[in-house]
């Protein structure tokens, strides 16, 4: 762990922004995935199957890509009934939350009389990328699949990488088949991105890949970025935990290592606390409780290398590093008094867990808010996953002569100044 205390000089600045560089993605991993975008584009079908193989050991036939209807639905029932009704209380709850905020559409007569509005309509085809390997991310399938099936996307293909046997984990499948989808195919990492923005003969080419992943996956989306959409940049995951000296440094720990328990390595972890004793508790209640995580080895690389404590004489100077770092999971660990005033001053956070007992992995799984959010400060330009983001938007308009005649003056005066006499005569014209 690092620690460092908040000033306002630019020494402490440099190390909080160097620190925040861990998030970049290196020239390594840009050229790798130039390259394997590139080679899926040119050879479809054929680069993604070896690069399964080299990257995930799994060697698959094309027609074998694609997960059988029927593969769905046994693993449904091969789920035990606590985990059934576990996974649909989580769908209907993110269900529930993302229910209220879906946009209607509108109309109305703006002041020349012309009548204005919008509509939304789903976006026809959107490709789901889910993490697995080691830690199939079965809560990723909820999070992101019901928001697409709320607005009632056409199509919805998701990926998701196999085993080295070619299998997926029985829950992931389960979640799936929960969620309504039908379409999975088990390809992971850049090959996926990239057969779902080019398209290949087993993999029709989507509209916008949504999901989260590891550095080279964050970085594909980037790269496919107008060929097609990407919903965020949701990497490695992050948290920050902002305490008073009321905090128990027990449960701090724990939910720092829970974020840590991820297994990419590239997880990272902030604290800022206005007690500089209560950092000290919790580093020692985080080496109490490492030997019992079964990711203890991966944590603690993580803890080693990529937490950083930062040592704060105000809550208002803890909200203005958490604004710096745009934290993907912020926990308030603060007193009930504090929270309020405290939220009001952060404006850059995926989401945000008020109060003592209100853990992150509430967000992660259950409490209904997708936990696909903004990673690597990409929370000052991007909100968490919404169900509007599955939603494509039209502007409408429709003038009659009456109103036509009102507008022209206005429309006259900004072609004269754009010296654009054309789109003048276009309204004129109809005069």
């Amino acid at each position: 762990m690092q620690t460092i205390e908040f000033s306002d000089s630019p020494k402490f600045q440099n190390a909080l922004s160097a620190f925040c560089d861990h998030t970049i993605a290196s020239g390594d991993v840009t050229s790798v995935v130039t390259n394997v975008l590139a080679d899926v584009k040119q050879r479809g079908d054929r680069a993604v199957l070896e690069y399964t193989e080299k990257f995930d050991g799994a060697k698959l036939s094309a027609k074998a890509m694609r997960v059988d209807t029927a593969e769905l639905k046994a693993a449904v029932k091969r789920l035990a009934p606590a985990d059934r009704k576990a996974i649909r209380e989580s769908i209907q709850l993110v269900k529930d939350f993302h229910k209220k905020t879906l946009p209607k559409d509108w109309k109305a007569k703006n002041g020349q009389g012309g009548v204005v509005g919008e509509r939304f309509y789903p976006i026809n085809r959107v490709g789901l990328y889910i993490p697995g390997g080691n830690v199939p991310l079965v809560s990723t399938v909820v999070m992101t699949a019901v928001l697409a099936k709320l607005v009632k996307c056409p199509e919805i293909a998701v990926c998701t990488p196999p085993a080295a046997d070619g299998s997926i984990a029985p829950g992931m499948l389960a979640a799936l088949s929960l969620c309504g989808i039908e379409e999975v195919y088990k390809v992971g990492g850049v090959q996926a991105v990239g057969a779902m923005a080019y398209g290949t003969a087993t993999i029709p080419a989507v509209d916008k890949i949504f999901g989260p992943g590891n550095a080279f996956v964050m970085e594909a989306k980037r790269q496919v970025l107008g060929t097609v959409g990407i919903d965020l940049l949701p990497g490695p995951s992050e948290v920050m935990v902002i305490t008073d000296a009321g905090a128990n440094p027990r449960h701090v720990a724990a939910d720092l290592l829970a974020q840590a328990e991820h297994g990419s390595g590239k997880e990272i972890l902030y604290l800022a606390s206005t007690s500089q004793a209560l950092i000290s508790r919790i580093e020692k209640a985080i080496k109490k409780q490492l030997p019992e995580c079964t990711h203890a080895e991966k944590c603690e690389k993580v803890l080693k290398e990529r937490f950083l404590a930062v040592i704060c004489k105000t809550l208002s100077q803890a909200a203005e590093v958490a604004n710096y770092i745009a934290p993907e999971h912020l926990e308030l660990q603060v007193s009930d008094k504090s929270i309020d005033a405290l939220t009001k001053q952060i404006t850059t956070a995926g989401a945000i867990l008020q109060g003592y007992m209100t853990p992150t992995v509430l967000g992660d799984f259950t409490a209904g808010p997708s936990h696909t959010l903004p990673t690597g400060r990409a929370g000052r330009f991007f909100s968490g996953l919404q169900a509007t983001d599955f939603l494509r938007r039209s502007s409408i308009l429709r003038y009659d002569a009456k109103s036509l005649a009102k507008a022209a003056p206005v429309v006259e005066t900004f072609a004269r100044l754009e010296k654009l006499d054309a789109h003048g005569r276009s309204l004129t014209i109809r005069l």
